[in-house]
């Protein structure tokens, strides 16, 4: 039988200490509202004693989701904290108060200033009057991992007995490394099993040494039941364990690690950008689970295994964490079987050996000049070369145009091509993109929503490359359309546009969609 893990999400406390990351009440909730449709088990929503906004924003989120997650608040171990997280949390179905003080000697000696046994009676008779407001009260062992353990243990010993009923292990400085903190975390489990089998052992991890998933992932073998984790890792200095990784390290390696969590994976990916959109810091591009590239493949040996089996250079689908289908990105490090793939997709005859191979190398040409070869690039390689091929389902290409912006009436006016036709046309929007995009779905008749848009530079800033999405409603499917240029406002043209090529090739290979084209 799978044992359960209880995800605790700290994002909106320890996440929301990174600098530039302050969210405001609305941001929280709406933030709050997706971890609840994540299927978090426990949300930790802030700390209350900090500010009067802060208090009143874990108010709102006990109050907005407090009816199916259980909701917690952080508080040292003094009386007036503890107060305001049962205050500001006491709504919730099932609250619970957080506390947390320092068990290593760096902490007791430097920050307190007081004997060991002074600091285990503060932690104490913080516990005893947490307990006089409700049942359930976790306390936190600050810098667990740098502790003399025997310390460390009879103040784990001493909080249980005064009514802890969950106790939290921190690597608060992202010291501790898998197998030490494994073997830490199991010597607590052996007796905290022996003193009260009900207490629930948890961990909290930080990533300064880039091991706050594989040290959550060793204390999981090791017997913690509970974890405390941030979306995207967010988290002061190197950040916290990501919820993501551990979330997706159990389904994955289920047979090893013989656990499962109520987290719904298909939810991952918009949560994390939510998170991105709300704070406005971007998660890198190689980030696991999460990142842009984490499922594009642009090395020929990859897409070739790819294109064979999934399974091959896959080990779990981009559906399951809400992302879309593998990405083969063409480079010049691209086989012959990635872009032969890409020449079919778009309708066109690949043609002969021969005739391929001439067509192959004029791609490598143009991909160690243009680095990265998208969808528009191929077709134009490829009517270049075959000037004569004959294709029931030709693609739009962007002829010219024109953005017009100014604080009143942006507008733009564009040129496409199609099949020997050129379309013009122009829009006013309440940008220089939003009207370009407006024009381009005019002449294209398609009725799309711009579901996701990102630019970055590239390059120290000489090139921009645009990434959209676009989502056709009425068939609840999603297109992603990339594109790069040095005019970032071409960029971002040719991605959309790619993107809506995207779609009108789905419809070749699955059936037409029932889309206006112009």
């Amino acid at each position: 039988m799978l044992r359960n893990i209880i995800m605790l999400d700290t994002t909106l406390r320890d996440g929301e200490q990174v600098p530039g990351a302050k969210l405001n009440v609305h941001q929280k909730i709406e933030f709050a509202q997706q971890l609840k449709r994540l299927q978090v088990d426990m949300i930790e929503a802030g700390f209350p004693a900090s500010s009067t906004g802060d208090f009143e924003a874990v108010q709102e989120i006990a109050r907005n989701t407090g009816d199916s997650v259980s909701i917690t608040a952080l508080a040292r171990a003094v009386k007036s904290d503890i107060d305001a997280v049962y205050e500001s949390i006491k709504i919730a179905q099932d609250p619970f108060i957080h506390i947390v003080l320092g068990t290593s000697n760096i902490h007791v000696e430097k920050k307190f200033n007081r004997s060991r046994d002074a600091v285990m009676q503060m932690g104490v008779d913080a516990v005893k009057y947490a307990k006089t407001l409700l049942p359930h009260v976790q306390y936190s062992t600050e810098d667990a991992s740098r502790s003399e353990f025997e310390y460390l243990w009879n103040t784990i010993e001493a909080v249980v007995k005064a009514g802890a009923t969950i106790i939290n292990v921190p690597d608060t400085v992202g010291y501790a490394e898998p197998e030490e903190f494994g073997d830490l975390i199991r010597r607590i489990n052996e007796r905290l099993k022996n003193l009260n089998d009900k207490v629930i052992l948890s961990v909290h991890c930080h990533n300064d040494l880039g091991l706050a998933t594989a040290n959550t992932l060793s204390a999981i073998r090791n017997g913690a039941k509970k974890v405390e984790c941030t979306i995207n890792g967010l988290g002061e200095r190197a950040g916290n364990t990501s919820l993501e990784e551990v979330v997706m390290a159990l389904k994955v390696r289920e047979n090893r690690y013989q656990c499962r969590t109520n987290i719904k994976t298909t939810e991952l990916l918009r949560t994390s950008r939510l998170l991105t959109h709300l704070t406005g810091l971007d998660v890198q591009v190689n980030k696991a689970i999460t990142g842009d590239n984490a499922f594009a493949h642009s090395s020929g040996i990859h897409q070739d295994g790819l294109l064979k089996d999934k399974n091959v250079y896959e080990i779990m689908s981009p559906e399951e964490v809400g992302a879309e289908s593998m990405e083969l990105i063409l480079t010049a490090r691209s086989g012959r079987h990635a872009f032969k793939n890409a020449v079919e997709k778009m309708g066109f005859d690949s043609g002969d050996t021969e005739e391929f191979e001439k067509l192959f190398q004029k791609f490598l040409s143009l991909a160690d000049l243009k680095k990265e070869i998208y969808d528009h690039d191929v077709f134009y390689l490829v009517t270049e070369h075959q000037k004569q091929v004959e294709t029931s389902h030709p693609l739009y290409e962007l002829g010219s145009f024109q953005v017009v912006t100014n604080d009143m009436h942006p507008t733009a006016t564009v040129e496409l091509k199609k099949n020997g036709e050129s379309l013009r046309g122009s829009a006013v929007g309440d940008g220089p993109i939003d009207a370009l995009y407006s024009v381009i779905k005019t002449l294209a008749g398609m009725d799309v929503h711009l579901k996701h848009y990102k630019i970055n530079s590239i390059s120290r800033g000489k090139e921009a490359i645009g990434r959209v999405n676009i989502h056709i409603d009425y068939q609840g499917k999603t297109y992603s359309g990339r594109a790069m240029d040095t005019d970032i406002i071409k960029a971002s043209a040719l991605a959309f546009l790619n993107g809506i090529n995207a779609a009108l090739l789905d419809a070749v290979h699955h059936g037409p969609l029932e889309l206006k084209q112009g």
